[in-house]
């Protein structure tokens, strides 16, 4: 199985940073649909803080890979739950019933339909938020939510890396394009979306994560989670 691993920049590199496409091609059959590291785990109990009710809502896991959120919104009574993905050796994996192939920045979904986004540690991926951001934006009812959550800025600029290492030992990098928290305010208030909730886990106030760099101090934020609201 593959797993996911972290490692400072003065650590040995992968052989390669792999577009994000090309490295979830490699990964997709081994990629489970729940968290499979502390990160992860990490990372889904701040989303879970952020919800809101989804009995009864349609509900879109965007950039929904394997089909995490998407499973946890059926299971958290969601009327609907739409998975969209750009992969599609993930979304043959992806145990869903309504998905299909899409980038978050061209969403083939009615304005104002869904009631909760869900995009879970995909944004990152992109060099730029704006046109993700307004597509989120148009999809959402009025006064619905999106939740996103992406890797902490703060461990990339101390030299971390997203990375994963196949069954054969192959290690290589994902690429992945650090956002503020200044961008995400930026490109949600030109989307008509607002801030309304962050959470930051930390390093050592969570789950067991784990750095090549034991240097990484404790309390070091390592994820960052948003919850937006559609103004009215």
């Amino acid at each position: 199985m593959l797993k996911t691993v972290w490692r400072q920049l003065r650590s040995p590199a992968p052989r390669e940073t792999l577009s994000s496409l090309a490295a979830y091609e490699r990964w997709a059959e081994q990629y489970p649909p729940h968290a499979h590291n502390a990160l992860m785990e990490a990372e889904e109990a701040a989303m879970k803080q952020l919800y809101p009710s989804l009995v009864g809502q349609v509900v879109l896991d965007l950039a929904c890979g394997s089909g995490r959120y998407g499973l946890i919104a059926t299971d958290e009574g969601a009327s609907v739950a739409i998975g969209l993905d750009n992969s599609r050796p993930m979304l043959r994996q992806n145990p869903m019933v309504l998905k299909a192939l899409s980038t978050t920045e061209k969403i083939p979904l009615a304005s104002a339909s869904i009631d909760v986004v869900l995009c879970g540690l995909a944004l990152g991926h992109l060099k730029q938020l704006d046109t993700s951001m307004v597509e989120i934006g148009r999809v959402l009812k009025t006064n619905g939510c999106a939740l996103v959550s992406d890797f902490h800025p703060f461990i990339f600029l101390n030299g971390q890396q997203r990375t994963f290492t196949t069954a054969d030992g192959q290690s290589f990098a994902v690429e992945h394009y650090v956002h503020l928290y200044a961008d995400y305010h930026a490109a949600a208030y030109q989307a008509g979306l607002r801030i309304d909730a962050v959470l930051e886990p930390r390093l050592g106030q969570t789950q067991d994560v784990r750095f090549a760099d034991s240097k990484t101090q404790q309390g070091t934020p390592i994820i960052i989670a948003y919850r937006f609201v559609k103004a009215t």
